[in-house]
C-alpha cells in the first residue's frame, strides 16, 4: 500500500528552491490549518450571499416567495454539482472545460433512452456512465499523454457537443416520463428534492476531500506532483480519478437538468463550464491547486445562481450578467494571487 503524502498542503516548487538557494525537503512538516483559517475561507461567500439576499428582497417583491426560492434551489443545484466536480480537478492544478458539454451529452442520452421505452433507473444509470466515461478519457489524456488539461478538455468539449447534436439531430427530445421529471421537480418533507440532493452531494464531497486518503492525495498532487510521486502518491491514478469524478457529476447534472425541464435539450449546458469554474474559484479554490473546499464551491454556486435569479427578477440583460461573472472570476483569482504572495513572503521571513 502506498504511504501517505506528508505534505498535502505545502506549496513548494522548483522556482522557490532556486530563489532561496536551499534544497527542497523531501519530507517537510505538514501545514496546520486551524478553525479560524477554515472559517475565513467561507465567511466571505456567506457575507456576499447575505448581501445579495438583502438587496434582492428590498428591490423585488418576488425574491422571497416560495415559488422563486424553489426555482433558485433547482437552478443552484445544477451549478453546485458542476462546481464540486470542477473543484476536484482544480485542486490538482487542472481545469475541465468539457463539463457543460458532458452535461448535455448525459441529459440527451438519458432522454433518448427514456423516449425509446427504457426503464427510468436503467436510463439514468447509462446517462451517468456516459458522463463518467467522458471524464475518464479526459483523465487518461491528462495523465498519460501529458496534454495540458486546457487542451485535453477543450477537445472533449467539441467531441461531446458534436455527439449530442448528431444523436438528437439538434432537436429537443420529449416528452419524458412523469416519474423521471419528478426527480428534479418533486419534493420530500416539504422541501425540493434538489435541495436534498445538494446537501447530500456537499456532505459526500466534504467527507471524501477531508476524511479520506484519496482526498489527501488530491491536495498533494495539486501542491506538487513530483513531490507527491516521491512520497508514494499514485499521481496518474489520482488524475484519472478526479477527471472521472468531474465527468460523473457533470453527467448527474445533465440528468437533473433533463428532469427539471422535462426534455433532453441538445444545447443544454452550453457555457456552463464558466459557471462551474466561477463557482469553484469564487468559493475559494485556487487555480494553482491544493486550495479549496466543497462548501466553498457550493457557496460560490449559490452566488452565481442568485446573480442569475436576481438579474431575471430585475429584468437585467443577461449579457450584463456574463460580464459580472467574468469580473468576479478575475477578482477572485487576483485576490488569491495576492494571498499566495503574502503567504510566500511570510514563509521566507520566518
Amino acid at each position: 500500500m502506498a504511504s501517505k503524502p506528508s505534505t498535502p498542503h505545502a506549496h513548494t516548487n522548483a522556482s522557490e528552491e532556486r530563489e532561496s538557494g536551499q534544497p527542497l525537503a523531501e519530507n517537510p512538516q505538514p501545514q496546520t490549518i486551524g478553525f479560524g483559517t477554515v472559517v475565513k475561507r467561507e465567511i466571505g461567500g456567506v457575507l456576499v450571499i447575505l448581501v445579495l439576499a438583502a438587496a434582492l428582497t428590498l428591490t423585488t417583491s418576488t425574491f422571497l416567495t416560495p415559488t422563486n426560492l424553489a426555482n433558485l434551489v433547482r437552478q443552484v443545484t445544477v451549478f453546485a454539482v458542476l462546481a464540486v466536480g470542477q473543484l476536484f480537478v482544480i485542486l490538482t492544478s487542472g481545469i475541465d472545460l468539457s463539463v457543460g458539454s458532458i452535461l448535455g451529452l448525459s441529459g440527451a442520452v438519458t432522454a433518448l433512452l427514456l423516449v425509446a421505452g427504457m426503464p427510468v433507473p436503467l436510463a439514468v444509470l447509462i446517462g451517468l456512465v456516459a458522463g463518467l466515461a467522458s471524464g475518464f478519457v479526459n483523465g487518461l489524456l491528462v495523465a498519460f499523454t501529458k496534454l495540458p488539461p486546457f487542451i485535453a478538455t477543450l477537445g472533449m468539449l467539441g467531441i461531446t457537443r458534436g455527439l449530442v447534436l448528431l444523436m438528437t439531430d439538434a432537436e429537443t427530445i420529449s416528452p419524458l416520463p412523469e416519474s423521471f421529471n419528478a426527480i428534479a421537480n418533486g419534493s420530500l418533507l416539504g422541501l425540493p428534492n434538489l435541495l436534498w440532493i445538494l446537501v447530500l452531494a456537499g456532505i459526500i464531497a466534504t467527507f471524501v476531500l477531508s476524511k479520506t486518503v484519496f482526498g489527501r492525495y488530491v491536495y498533494a498532487v495539486g501542491s506538487n506532483q513530483e513531490s507527491a510521486r516521491l512520497a508514494g502518491v499514485p499521481v496518474h491514478a489520482v488524475l484519472i480519478a478526479v477527471y472521472s469524478i468531474s465527468g460523473l457529476l457533470a453527467g448527474f447534472a445533465g440528468i437533473l437538468t433533463a428532469s427539471r425541464l422535462g426534455a433532453g435539450i441538445p444545447t443544454a449546458g452550453d457555457g456552463y463550464e464558466l459557471q462551474a469554474i466561477a463557482g469553484a474559484v469564487i468559493g475559494g479554490a485556487s487555480l494553482s491547486g491544493a486550495k479549496g473546499r466543497a462548501v466553498g464551491a457550493i457557496l460560490g454556486a449559490f452566488i452565481m445562481g442568485m446573480l442569475d435569479n436576481g438579474g431575471n427578477l430585475l429584468g437585467v440583460n443577461s449579457f450584463y450578467q456574463q460580464i459580472a461573472i467574468g469580473a468576479l472570476i478575475l477578482l477572485a483569482v487576483y485576490f488569491d494571487r495576492l494571498q499566495g504572495r503574502r503567504f510566500n513572503l511570510e514563509g521566507r521571513a520566518s
